[in-house]
């Protein structure tokens, strides 16, 4: 995926429960309703925490996968 194809970034490589989504939670803001946000994380309990953030706070997880021990998300702020 290229740059291009999101409207923002999260680098929360290297930082551990419960960083990642404190960051989120901020950067998510950032986005314009609609807009999408692209997390890279290696924390593996990103992958259980950012679908509930998502979940609870109603925004869309468009896709989530992991690449090399890194675990990518891509979201759709909710309005």
């Amino acid at each position: 995926m290229t740059a291009s194809e999101f409207d923002a970034e999260l680098d929360a490589r290297g930082l551990f429960c419960p960083e990642p989504v404190m960051m989120l939670h901020n950067r998510i803001n950032d986005v314009e309703p609609g807009g999408l946000l692209r997390v890279v994380a290696t924390d593996p309990s990103t992958t259980r925490d950012i679908p509930r953030f998502c979940q609870f706070l109603g925004h869309e997880l468009v896709s989530q996968e992991e690449q090399e021990g890194e675990f990518v998300y891509l979201i759709r702020r909710g309005g």
